[in-house]
């Protein structure tokens, strides 16, 4: 019998949780050591999903009273639409979960929230090795071909 995923958005006395699967996320895409993101970032970030006016947001995934998972989100406009974009900046479920609707679960609770503030698109990245979560997103969204540039400052 599949185990029942409640996702929902973060409580502020929950940042250790959190915390652990944000490392796990950062850790997955070799964001330790020098390359770490930095505890400033880190708790600023945690402190803009409590923050009504921030467009960055966060769900997480409970199992039993544990949480197993996490999405990050923002909101921009668009220049070729009226509504607002949604960006799924950040997915990551833990290693125990993994193929078990976790995930899942999580998109779609961000197309639910993308929808309900008017959005027509949410787009995200992944990398090209992640060959695990591509074979969900393949099911779930259209990939349209583009290809993501960047320049780090």
């Amino acid at each position: 019998m599949p185990r029942e995923t409640l996702v929902r958005p973060p409580l502020q006395t929950e940042f250790d949780p959190w915390l652990r699967l944000w490392e796990g996320y950062n850790s997955f895409y070799k964001r330790s050591g020098p390359t770490a993101v930095p505890a400033e970032v880190t708790r600023t970030t945690w402190a803009r999903f409590f923050d009504a006016t921030e467009p960055v947001h966060a769900l997480v995934a409970e199992r039993d009273g544990a949480l197993v998972g996490l999405v990050h989100f923002i909101f921009h406009r668009n220049t070729t639409m009226l509504g607002p974009t949604c960006y799924l900046q950040d997915l990551f479920t833990d290693e125990t979960t993994r193929s078990q609707g976790v995930g899942r679960a999580l998109i779609t609770a961000v197309y639910d929230a993308a929808q309900s503030e008017g959005g027509t698109r949410v787009y995200w990245h992944t990398h090209e090795t992640n060959e695990t979560a591509m074979q969900l997103y393949d099911k779930i969204a259209v990939r349209p071909g583009f290809v993501m540039y960047r320049q780090d400052f």
